[in-house]
Parts: structure tokens; C-alpha cells; sequence
């Protein structure tokens, strides 16, 4: 592991959390983005962990150096400042691979969960083979799936649901970027991110895409057009009224908002008119929502393999056989935007 920030206290706190594990060495620490690109191409790090706001060369730009020079998996570990989480969102873009809060010292409230989400991020990432993913991916054929009520052919989509983790910002910009204006339904996400993130994240995500881009609120109507993203802190979902329902709840394999309960909502709201879509994270989140999903004749897509950042959720649902749909990361906008085009006599361009 690289360490590179220009805070001394804040390179010492990482090397503690780093070097008390036996499977994790931290080879080398740098004080600002130029000594990263330096570094990188120098010690070849299975993982850099990157602040944003450095002195002669910013995280963005060194991260945009690196992936281009020596590509390596890039955990950017940053404060919540408005100009640090605009930073994280322009250097996910970038090729860097997920945003984690800085862990407060030994001792704070909190100090534990984000040291252990540090450290699980670092073991998830390590040894990437970048190169590799970002190669044109292929599509990979789905298992059957589980008996279920059967689909009407051409049955219109009302809603797309879609859940991410590690890796899922980018993809998320990746995909609804390309997506039409004029797209004739609502989107709803929710993206594992770290605790003060999810507000930069809307407000990048509207910056990218010509949709709107909207946090979730209790009560909401979902519209055409509109894509409503899950606050941190509390489960999202849809009631059976089709509004937006925000509940605290317990957190459900440890996540709160869980992707498992969106899709379970939307399953029960929706049925088979709606379009669950599965990206790129670490562990299972959302695997039994889209069980749910699935057997209420919902279509299920998920993210294949050589896109993906970390293969964990997908790989989860395709596994347990609730998948329709293998797609790589650069023909999902095109394959939602058909989908909800079709029984709608309208083409995907809108």
C-alpha cells in the first residue's frame, strides 16, 4: 500500500489503521500528488490511498497521471469540505476507484467502522488488473433463471431501480450520461458511499447526466425524467402508493440505505413493470431484493465481470440465479433506455 496526503497526522493515522494487519504492508508515503505519480511508477503499489486537496499537484490531476502512466487501484480518502467531495467525484471520474471519508482519530466516535471500511476497501481493491477493465468487455450469458410469473413480451417498464457500492459513482455518471433526456420514466439509486458524500454525489451526478438529478425525499412522486438518490443514513424505498418512502430502520447486511430493500419495495410496488439493475460492489447487498424482484416478473441486469470495479454484488445475484441479463458497463445505458422504450412505440433515443 501507498499512502500519499500532506497532512503528517493524517499519513500516521492511515499507517497505524495499514500496519495493524498482518495481510497489508504499507511500502511508502508521499506529501503530495506529484510524489504519488512518483511513487506509483517507483514501489508499483497493489493500492494508493489518495487525498485530494495536496500542494503542487492536486489528487485529481495525480490520479489522472497515474491511471494513464502506471494504472493502480486508487481508494481516495478525503474530508467532507465542498471542495474536496467535488474533487473525489472529478478524480472517480478519472479512473480512481471509490471515496471513503477520513477516519477520525483512535478513540472518536466512529473511529472503528471507518477504519474497518478502510481496510475492507483495501483488501477488496488490491491487485486490480486495470489494464484489463478497461478493455471492451464482452457479455457473458446469465444461468436459467428461478421459475417465476411469467413476463408478458414487450411489458412496459414504470420504473428502474439500480444499486451500486464500490466503483458504483463512476459507472453510475458512465451510464447516466448516456441516457436520454427525454427518458419516460423515473430512476431510483442507491450507492453505498461514505457518510457526508451523498450530496456531492447528486450534485456531480446532475452535472453529468441531462436528467435531474434529485436526493430522496419522504413523500416524493418519482417522475419521468427524474433520478432520485438514497440520503445516507436511512433505507429508501418505494410504498405502494409509488411515492418515496424514507425509513430508519436496522441496517440490513450492515448497510443502511440497503439496496436489498429498495428493490424489495420496488418489487411490491411495481412488480413486473419494473427494471432492477445491478452494479459493481463489494459483497451481496441487493441479491434478495432482486430475488424478490424477479419472481414478481421484474427484469433483472447485472453488470458483468470485466467491467466491474469489485465483481461482489453482481456476481452475487448472478450466482444465486435471479439475473435476465449479463451487460457491460458500456451498452447498459443503451440496453435500460431500450427496455424502457419498448411497449412504449418509442425508439431508445427518445
Amino acid at each position: 500500500m501507498l499512502t500519499v496526503d500532506d497532512s503528517a497526522v493524517a499519513r500516521r493515522l492511515l499507517a497505524q489503521i495499514i500496519t495493524g494487519h498482518d495481510d497489508l504492508e504499507l511500502v511508502g508515503q508521499g506529501v503530495n500528488g506529484q510524489q504519488a505519480v512518483e511513487l506509483a511508477a517507483e514501489l508499483r503499489p497493489d493500492v494508493i490511498t489518495m487525498d485530494i486537496r495536496m500542494p503542487l499537484l492536486d489528487g485529481y490531476e495525480a490520479t489522472r497521471r497515474i491511471m494513464v502512466e502506471t494504472p493502480t487501484p486508487i481508494v481516495l480518502v478525503s474530508a467532507h469540505a465542498p471542495s474536496e467531495v467535488q474533487g473525489s467525484f472529478k478524480a472517480l471520474e478519472a479512473g480512481a476507484v471509490t471515496v471513503l471519508a477520513k477516519p477520525a482519530g483512535p478513540g472518536s466516535p466512529g473511529h472503528h467502522t471507518a477504519a474497518e471500511d478502510l481496510v475492507s476497501t483495501l483488501r477488496a481493491v488490491a491487485g486490480l488488473r486495470l489494464v484489463t477493465r478497461r478493455r471492451t468487455p464482452m457479455t457473458t450469458p446469465s444461468p436459467a433463471p428461478r421459475a417465476r410469473r411469467p413476463r408478458v413480451d414487450g411489458q412496459t417498464v414504470d420504473l428502474v431501480a439500480i444499486g451500486a457500492s464500490t466503483g458504483g459513482p463512476a459507472a453510475l455518471g458512465r451510464i447516466l450520461r448516456d441516457l436520454p433526456a427525454a427518458l419516460a420514466v423515473p430512476i431510483v439509486i442507491v450507492q453505498h458511499i461514505a457518510e457526508g458524500f451523498d450530496k456531492g454525489l447528486v450534485k456531480w451526478l446532475d452535472a453529468v447526466t441531462p436528467l435531474t438529478v434529485l436526493m430522496g425525499e419522504d413523500g416524493m412522486r418519482p417522475a419521468a425524467g427524474q433520478v432520485i438518490l438514497a440520503p445516507n443514513g436511512v433505507h429508501m424505498g418505494v410504498s405502494r402508493y409509488r411515492r418515496i418512502t424514507l425509513v430508519q430502520g436496522e441496517p440490513i447486511g450492515a448497510h443502511r440505505p440497503a439496496v436489498t430493500y429498495m428493490f424489495q419495495t420496488v418489487a411490491e410496488a411495481y412488480g413486473g413493470r419494473a427494471l432492477g439493475v445491478i452494479l459493481t460492489g463489494i459483497g451481496r447487498d441487493g441479491t434478495d431484493g432482486l430475488a424478490a424482484l424477479h419472481a414478481a416478473g421484474g427484469r433483472v441486469i447485472a453488470q458483468d465481470e470485466t467491467s466491474c470495479v469489485v465483481y461482489g454484488m453482481p456476481k452475487a445475484a448472478f450466482q444465486a440465479g435471479v439475473t435476465d441479463e449479463v451487460v457491460s458497463l458500456d451498452k447498459l445505458a443503451a440496453t435500460i433506455a431500450a427496455a424502457v422504450a419498448q411497449g412504449r412505440g418509442a425508439s431508445p433515443s427518445g
